[in-house]
């Protein structure tokens, strides 16, 4: 009888920011599909998740991929319910109004790899600083690049599992990447994202290292911070044909930006002050090809007969995908309906 391992994926209750928490089921003759996959529970005093006393929360099964390091083996993306089966309080997937896919996300995550003999950034001497950020941004050579290895490995476990990666990068620090991910729906989009990340937190174990999400680690140097920039669009950005229409969604941001930078991700007021290609925090604006704007509208849709997508750059790299997607989802709908 055949037996195959399903990895149940789920994130915890942890604020102000979850943590992804996994454990295995062994199932006979499984078929590989979604709905194959059985609800399961698990106890959520210990993540955060419920009281001693009644401790039971449920996993549903949500999203199903290979996984590229076990035979046999699948990786189950799950959505945390309490006992009697409606969406727990930390399950912000399920805030996510995009029931027919019309919302495309790409997800630009950044991350630090870091040294745990050194508490710092691969690649940082032992005795202090790297040079100025300048040569690390896609570098290529000994003397700048540290962990390419580790990024490498992490592509090729995506891209056998399944996920949708479009790219990778070296990023403006010292031991600094970054990953992105499109999907045609802003759920899988998240799903994919968080999948993504479990399986780079594994690869972390094995070599030894742990992924910094902190969006401003280096706080003391002059030096970028680490993103999760999403880039959006629905039919209405997709075929706007008009300079008027996107800025039309862009302005709906402007009156809520306190509801975005609340779900923004922890400690983003570090990184988000106006430097390093960032717009202020308590600021909001928008421009064509603007790295340093809030939203940027990229060149391509400007060129595109003002029809394409939209680049939202305050994200940061420890974000929830899910809870971006269903903010920017309800702002963008204010607007297009």
């Amino acid at each position: 009888m055949a037996k195959s391992k399903l990895e149940y994926i789920w994130l915890d209750g942890y604020k102000p920011t979850q943590s992804l928490r996994s454990k295995t089921k062994v199932v006979d003759n499984f078929s590989g599909k979604l709905e194959d996959c059985p609800e399961w529970s698990f106890d959520g005093s210990s993540t955060e998740q419920a009281e001693g006393g009644s401790s039971d929360c449920l996993l549903k099964p949500v999203y199903i991929c290979p996984d590229p390091a076990i035979e046999n083996g699948y990786l189950v993306m799950t959505e945390v319910l309490n006992a009697d089966g409606t969406p727990h309080e930390s399950n912000a997937r399920a805030t996510i109004d995009d029931q027919d896919d019309d919302f495309w996300f790409g997800f630009e995550q950044e991350y630090f790899l870091m040294d745990p003999t050194t508490g710092k950034p691969l690649g940082f001497p032992h005795g202090g600083y790297p040079g100025p950020q300048g040569p690390y941004y896609c570098g290529v050579g000994g003397q700048n690049v540290f962990g390419r290895d580790f990024k490498d490995e992490h592509l090729d476990l995506c891209l056998a599992a399944g996920l949708n990666v479009e790219g990778t990068n070296g990023e403006v620090a010292m031991g600094q990447w970054e990953w992105q991910v499109f999907a045609k729906g802003a759920q899988q989009a998240g799903d994919e994202i968080w999948i993504g990340r479990y399986l780079m937190e594994r690869l972390s174990e094995k070599y030894g290292l742990y992924i910094e999400y902190h969006p401003k680690p280096l706080g003391e140097l002059d030096w970028n911070g680490s993103g999760m920039h999403a880039n959006f669009s629905n039919s209405y950005i997709r075929t706007a044909g008009s300079q008027e229409k996107i800025e039309k969604v862009c302005e709906a941001f402007r009156s809520v930006v306190d509801e975005h930078i609340a779900v923004y991700g922890a400690d983003n007021d570090q990184r988000l002050t106006g430097k390093h290609e960032t717009a202020a925090i308590t600021d909001f604006s928008y421009g064509v090809s603007d790295r340093g704007a809030s939203i940027r509208i990229p060149v391509y849709t400007k060129n595109n007969g003002w029809s394409g997508y939209l680049e939202d750059r305050r994200p940061a790299s420890n974000a929830d995908p899910y809870k971006v997607a269903s903010r920017i989802i309800k702002t963008v709908k204010s607007v297009t309906g």
